[in-house]
């Protein structure tokens, strides 16, 4: 048996063809046909307001049409920095239809993180929360944005520089839309940024199409098989969608499904359970730190009834056994684990409905998708292990990006042959299904999040005193992992861990940001000098296993 053969397709249900199907020419497209079919059904409901399908797409293309008379173009760049909220999807429909490309920026960067999205994206407008827009100000000079357009929930009003506006007030005057074709295969919808395989960030550049393609895949793996599908179901929609995963795999998915979506702008665990008591979710989706956070409310989580859940999926980070056991016992329900990566959009492999869910394993790959297990030969070329032993994950299909923004070399590494190299190790059993055994040596996941080393270490450099820093990461009970830093100081400085981590605090967002810092008189040097990070990441796991 080889890849080639693809074993896991003996385990698609028979209402699961072999390829996806996309039936759109673009995002935009996606969505009118989507008002045509649900029209006054609820879309979304934010804190008790309710906005139908036919009113978001009112208010896309009155965004639209001022972007329109602001002089926005195709392949005009927006940066968006928003909580979850419908605004979130106003803007992207919105930026969808003019041939935009959306730029994801995470609420918590701090000035210096934001400052590099701005600049490398090339983006000329910006929709941000009233909180978040003292920072992005900050920044402004050194990019070239030459708009903020502001939301605000509670009302309050912020004193905005002469360019800029509310939301409200952007949307005041009337104008026209124009007709702008859109390439799925070519035009970019979407810039995540993401650190790649390695390194500092890159923009992801994932196309109509591939997201197209993506939500379509995990649709038809959680939806073809269900018997009964609620009339005007609901879902919660807590993870973020400045996120691939909650964009692609939740909030997208959400409009094709014609789910009245509860939007929580963050997870707060005691809130969540009171939604899912109160609403009665057909499914929900989040990262493997939510689970946990759930697990510990076990009194408050057994009064929610889960196991009415149609489907309960975990991605964004490995899924420890044992909390999704603990979570099983206490909800009657089965916690299906699933893998990704921004660079797919995000959903490669996962664990749907139709089959049966083994624990540890990510499932099989979705439509369209091919998944191989290969390593480097003496040639270097790459050759598929055997059934059953580890090698590298790579995987071809539609949700594969086109590759990263301005960033051709970085591209060429990752992208050979229509291959995207994962850089993940993993492993392939006799029936098809697939197992995550280690990953990317130097990348760290916090609570879902990726962080890369370098970019910490790049922040740490700057701190006056620091010679030598190396970081890495620790496992820890709540967030999977957490990072530390290890410091080797000049001689005359006499700083503290606790100077360190407020630095870092300062200048990285909270999940990138140390939370140990270990000063060493030495740091491990190869016999060239490069500082080898892998001595000290095998220490510590000595430590866990001593």
């Amino acid at each position: 048996m080889t890849y080639q053969e693809k074993p896991w397709l003996k385990l698609y249900d028979p209402r699961i063809d072999e390829n996806v199907s996309v039936k759109h020419e673009s995002l935009y497209d996606f969505l009118e046909s989507a008002v045509t079919r649900f029209g006054d059904k609820p879309a979304f409901t934010f804190y008790d307001k309710a906005i139908s399908y036919n009113e978001t797409q009112i208010m896309v293309d009155r965004l639209a049409a001022a972007l329109h008379r602001e002089g926005f173009k195709k392949g005009d760049r927006v940066a968006i920095m928003l909580p979850n909220c419908p605004q979130y999807m106003f803007t992207l429909f919105a930026i969808f239809r003019l041939g935009g490309i959306a730029v994801q920026v995470n609420p918590m960067y701090v000035e210096r993180e934001i400052s590099f999205v701005l600049e490398d994206s090339g983006a000329k407008y910006m929709v941000a929360l009233n909180a978040f827009y003292p920072k992005v100000k900050k920044v402004q000079s050194d990019t070239s944005l030459k708009k903020v357009i502001v939301v605000s929930f509670s009302g309050d009003r912020t004193d905005l520089a002469e360019d800029d506006c509310y939301l409200e007030a952007f949307l005041q005057a009337d104008g026209m839309i124009p007709e702008v074709a859109i390439d799925p295969h070519e035009d970019v919808a979407v810039l995540q940024y993401t650190g790649g395989t390695t390194g500092v960030p890159k923009g992801v550049m994932l196309t109509h199409y591939n997201l197209l393609a993506n939500f379509n895949q995990v649709c038809d793996f959680i939806y073809n098989t269900c018997e009964k599908i609620p009339e005007s179901f609901k879902m919660i929609t807590v993870l973020p969608m400045f996120h691939v995963y909650g964009l692609s795999s939740v909030a997208l998915c959400g409009i094709r499904e014609g789910a009245n979506q509860i939007i929580l702008p963050r997870f707060d665990v005691k809130e969540v359970i009171a939604t899912i008591k109160r609403e009665k979710p057909f499914i929900f989706a989040g990262v493997p730190t939510m689970y946990f956070a759930l697990n510990s409310q076990p009194d408050l989580l057994k009064e929610c009834e889960l196991e009415e859940l149609w489907y309960v999926g975990s991605g964004g980070a490995p899924l420890p056994v044992e909390q999704a056991k603990t979570f099983e016992k206490m909800t009657k329900t089965v916690l299906r684990d699933g893998y990704g990566l921004s660079e797919a959009a995000p959903t490669v492999a996962f664990n749907p409905p139709f089959i049966e869910r083994k624990y540890g394993s990510i499932g099989i790959p979705v439509q369209s998708t091919v998944i191989r297990i290969v390593r480097e030969n003496e040639e270097g070329v790459y050759v598929d292990v055997p059934i059953g032993e580890s090698g590298e994950l790579i995987v071809k299909g539609p949700q594969v990006m086109k590759g990263y923004w301005n960033r051709p070399k970085d591209t060429a590494e990752v992208l050979k042959d229509g291959w995207l190299f994962t850089g993940d190790i993993a492993k392939m059993d006799e029936g098809g299904y697939f197992y995550i055994l280690d990953r990317k040596k130097d990348m760290i996941i916090a609570s879902g999040y990726n962080v890369y080393p370098r970019e910490v270490e790049e922040v740490l450099y700057q701190l006056e005193g620091v010679e030598e820093a190396i970081v890495i990461g620790v496992q820890d009970a709540y967030r999977g992992e957490t990072v530390k830093a290890f410091i080797k100081l000049m001689d005359g400085y006499t700083l503290t861990s606790q100077n360190i981590m407020q630095f870092a605090k300062d200048n990285l967002a909270p999940y990138k940001a140390p939370k140990e810092v270990e000063i060493l008189t030495e740091l491990p040097k190869s016999s060239v000098g490069k500082l080898l990070r892998r001595v000290l990441r095998d220490e510590e796991l000595a430590k866990v296993k001593s």
